[in-house]
């Protein structure tokens, strides 16, 4: 019983030894806020290395420019009161304190040290953004944050992501064997900015293996790059192809069973877009807690303003000129002039967006430089749809 007291104890002991030994220091917080860049840097990377809550304030607030050097001692500044940095208790602030001066590469290493430390959060999304703010990272001083998290990581997509960011680090590595290491692997990358990395990498190589497996890499990551843009033209010729295909059906449907040459189609398309900012703007207002849907109710309400002033155009115009091409292909290029006119006078000159629900905001990433955005595949599956019905 004494025994197993006395155990508990030594490891409370030891455990307080070492949170203090891993806790913000007075001596830490000046040396990252005052003094040479490369000095600060020096000491904000040593403070990364064992953080604690302390010090991701304090970087946080010297980020943000609410950090004064009175002396020896670095005060935060926050709605006008003075804190101490380590304990977060009240202090005056004297009149000589001076403000700290962050350049642009100060700022960019608060940056990419907030980010690191994010990198062990519990929180898969704040992981996410700490590693793709890290994938342009090639500080090997960063190294053992990122082995830490990788160690650490579970999901196999991020695990993924941070080897390459180690792979990259260890690219510039002085151990030849760690750069043929590194090379090796960036060749299983697809993402566009390993290959300017390899390029810079290939320029200053002297190690005749390395220099090789590092030309392999190249050709092998700009071959996926091609692939993945012929993908992406493809698709994209796909998905204008269907919106052009649905309107020539309405063009060989309208000459096809009226003869008649229809020269205001294309306005007819417009009023049903129109007819779905309308839609959108009532959402908005009425019904913002439905916006998502406001798409399934545009739909309908699109083809249904179309189809009403086609209608009247049949009606007023076109009835009275069937077996006379000449004579409709010149009165529905009026017609269509004058419907462009109405849409600048109720809607003004300049374009109106329309914004996708967020269902069909994203996309499907099938390579580092290929996304097929959802707003695309569901107008291809929506083309695909009305040609197969």
């Amino acid at each position: 019983m004494l025994s197993s007291l006395f155990s508990r104890l030594i490891a409370c002991l030891l455990l307080c030894t070492a949170v203090q030994a891993h806790a913000l220091t007075a001596e830490a917080a000046r040396a990252m806020a005052a003094g040479d860049t490369d000095e600060r840097i020096a000491a904000l990377q040593a403070a990364i290395a064992t953080p604690d809550d302390a010090t991701v304030a304090f970087i946080r607030a010297m980020g943000d420019d609410a950090v004064k050097i009175a002396g020896d001692k670095a005060i935060v500044v926050k709605d006008g009161k003075g804190l101490d940095p380590v304990t977060g208790a009240e202090v005056p602030v004297p009149d000589d304190a001076e403000d700290i001066v962050n350049n642009n590469r100060m700022r960019g290493e608060f940056d990419t040290a907030l980010a690191s430390l994010q990198l062990m959060s519990t929180d898969m999304a704040q992981r996410r953004k700490a590693i793709d703010a890290l994938r342009e990272e090639t500080d090997e001083a960063r190294l053992p944050l990122i082995e830490k998290a990788l160690a650490a990581e579970q999901d196999a997509g991020l695990k993924a992501l941070l080897t390459n960011i180690r792979a990259r680090m260890l690219l510039g590595s002085s151990d030849a064997a760690k750069r043929l290491e590194a090379a090796q692997h960036l060749a299983t990358s697809g993402n566009p900015a390993t290959r300017t990395v390899l390029l810079e990498q290939l320029r200053s190589e002297e190690d005749p293996k390395v220099k090789a497996a590092l030309q392999a890499a190249l050709k092998t990551v700009e071959d996926s790059l091609q692939w993945g843009e012929r993908l992406a033209a493809m698709f994209t010729g796909i998905s204008l192809g269907s919106i052009l295909l649905l309107v020539a059906l309405g063009l060989a449907i309208t000459y096809g069973l009226m003869g008649v040459i229809n020269m205001a189609h294309g306005e007819l398309m417009m009023i049903g877009a129109y007819a779905t900012y309308v839609m959108q703007g009532i959402f908005q207002k009425y019904f913002p807690g439905a916006f998502d849907w406001y798409l399934v109710a545009a739909v309908p309400a699109a083809f249904m303003a179309s189809a009403l002033m086609g209608a009247v155009l049949e009606r007023g115009v076109i009835r009275f000129l069937y077996g006379r091409p000449l004579e409709t292909l010149l009165a529905t290029w009026g017609i269509s002039l004058m419907l462009q006119q109405l849409v600048r006078t109720v809607f003004g000159a300049q374009n109106v967006g329309v914004e996708n629900p967020s269902w069909m905001s994203g996309g499907v990433q099938l390579m580092e430089n290929l996304q097929l955005p959802w707003n695309r595949v569901i107008i291809v599956a929506f083309a695909l749809a009305v040609l197969g019905g």
